[in-house]
């Protein structure tokens, strides 16, 4: 089952896609897609629902992110080996874990604004993991029956706030609008084994990211039991999951010299996993917050 909201930000219903593509609303049924609606047992009813008598969804609306209220944000840096490498950095004997901010989180195809400042913004495609029952101190062989379903996320980074200026990584990662997630939340069942995923991104056409979750550093099972030690994973809390090779900061020359390419004012950023669906980001220039009235 593929789940999304749609509507304007803040304004969002909950629908799912149906076999043909169809957007199908089901806000009579349900009032969103949040922590309460993430369970297997309400995830089973909504699974029980015959799409083709639910109203379908006219024109091409906005797509949200598709989980409301989410708790925490959760990230795990430097998770695929050939990463950790472009990046200078040796492999961690241990998961690295940092946090997004909640307020960087928008909709799969909401335009990316560089920050203040920024000089060195990145893009990281990341499979994304949405917690669908409370998760302490997992076992990790069942880690993944705690798991509501899975995304794409774009885990976009600031490397110079990340990295030059001292501390967390943190204010690299949580930049207003650092946090696409979507365009559907797809449902466990249809991912048996979340290690067998193809992932990619293009900028203005040109493929920088290509791998696959299958190598993961710490697997998909590995990180929520890792996370669940100090961190209580709670309904509608998010997991993104590392990226693949291919970053803007990890990029070389043809004679295999540091050559570096960020993001500017125009790119466009296309990126997906199999089965997840896919964004699509245009980078737009800083603008400052309009007064509230």
């Amino acid at each position: 089952m593929k789940l999304l909201r749609y509507g304007p930000p803040g304004k969002e219903k909950p629908a799912l896609l149906d076999a043909g593509g169809v957007l199908r609303d089901v806000s009579a049924l349900i009032p969103d897609i949040g922590p309460a609606q993430l369970g297997d047992a309400a995830l089973a009813r909504l699974g029980r629902l015959k799409p083709e008598t639910l109203p379908k969804v006219r024109g091409r609306p906005r797509i949200g992110c598709p989980v409301a209220g989410v708790g925490k944000f959760i990230a795990i840096g430097l998770n695929y080996a050939d990463h950790a490498a472009e990046a200078g950095l040796p492999v961690p004997g241990e998961p690295v874990v940092f946090t997004k901010a909640i307020s960087c989180i928008q909709g799969p195809d909401d335009p990316v604004m560089l920050p203040k400042g920024s000089k060195k913004s990145d893009w990281e495609v990341e499979l994304g993991v949405v917690i669908g029952r409370t998760a302490r101190h997992v076992a990790r062989k069942d880690a993944l029956t705690h798991v509501a379903g899975y995304c794409v996320v774009n885990d976009v980074s600031e490397r110079e706030f990340q990295i030059e200026r001292g501390g967390t990584w943190d204010k690299g990662k949580g930049c207003d609008t650092f946090g696409p997630i979507g365009p559907w939340l797809v449902t466990r069942d249809e991912v048996p084994n979340p290690q067998r995923l193809g992932l990619w991104l293009d900028l203005n056409g040109q493929r920088m990211q290509g791998g696959s979750t299958r190598t993961m550093v710490f697997g998909v099972a590995q990180l929520i039991s890792y996370v669940s030690r100090f961190i209580t994973l709670q309904p509608g809390d998010v997991l993104t999951t590392g990226t693949p090779p291919g970053v803007g900061m990890g990029r070389r020359d043809a004679a295999g010299q540091p050559a570096p390419r960020y993001l500017k004012k125009g790119d466009v950023m296309t990126l997906g996993i199999d089965g997840l669906g896919q964004q699509r980001q245009q980078v737009v220039a800083f603008r400052a917050p309009t007064a509230a009235r």
